[in-house]
């Protein structure tokens, strides 16, 4: 059976990885983002290759409008979505406390309120169905003190464990994808300063969303690509409060 994967923030980087590898798989697709352009040349490029179908959305998640587009299609019980890719997202340069508050907002509405709203339409449909599986982005950062970012993958990761377990027996598997860096658009988006970031800590997009796909198969409830990455969130989960703070204060 020929399936639809639902991805926000599609045109780059991990969304675009996800596209590109679920496309290969026969998947047909639904590209989310803000730049009507960039999704065109994708949607063009994945099905002249694969010849899947792509349907575009142009939608900017921080805000309800965009949030009710996609949950609207999500919702459409005629053309179901198989999989759901919480992916867009974005963050600030400073630190919460130096920065404007409205953009911290908006910040929130992306990272929290916009997958909370796709996850409930999602859940609702695929619960009707008996099958479905939703992947949220999160990051190794949810395991770490490192302001509101961190707070608001925290906040992914912990409900993606919840609902994983609570809508397993209506075939529904959920995943909080929690990677390290990653090469992409991101920090050079908010205009972060990583050079001093080792190159060992530096992860592909492909392996990260490959790793991901293993893992939501095996129903896992949260994926950390690669073993230099689950070593170092298992101290950041088990190691005493104290050490974990000051190590995350290292990496400011």
């Amino acid at each position: 059976m020929t399936r639809t994967a639902l991805i926000t923030g599609a045109t780059a980087g991990i969304g675009n990885a996800f596209a590109r590898q679920l496309a290969r798989r026969g998947t047909h697709l639904v590209l989310v983002a803000r730049d009507t352009v960039r999704l065109e040349q994708v949607a063009a490029e994945l099905t002249d290759a694969h010849q899947v179908e792509v349907e575009v959305i142009t939608a900017d998640l921080a805000t309800l409008q965009g949030m009710d587009r996609v949950a609207d299609r999500l919702s459409e019980s005629g053309r179901p979505i198989d999989l759901l890719v919480n992916n867009a997202g974005a963050s600030l340069a400073g630190w919460f406390g130096s920065t404007a508050i409205a953009d911290e907002d908006r910040q929130l509405d992306l990272l929290v309120r916009a997958p909370m709203h796709l996850m409930d339409a999602a859940i609702k449909s695929m619960s009707g169905r008996g099958r479905g599986g939703i992947i949220n982005v999160a990051s190794v950062a949810a395991f770490t003190p490192r302001g509101a970012y961190s707070a608001h993958k925290a906040w992914l990761v912990n409900i993606s464990q919840w609902a994983n377990w609570h809508y397993a027996d209506v075939g529904i598997t959920v995943q909080a994808l929690c990677p390290g860096f990653t090469r992409t658009e991101f920090h050079q988006r908010m205009g972060a300063e990583i050079s001093n970031v080792p190159r060992w800590m530096w992860l592909k997009a492909d392996a990260v969303v490959k790793d991901s796909l293993r893992d939501l198969e095996r129903g896992k409830a949260i994926s950390v690509p690669s073993l230099r990455y689950k070593v170092l969130m298992a101290v950041a989960r088990y190691a005493p409060a104290t050490v974990v703070a000051k190590i995350a204060q290292r990496g400011r």
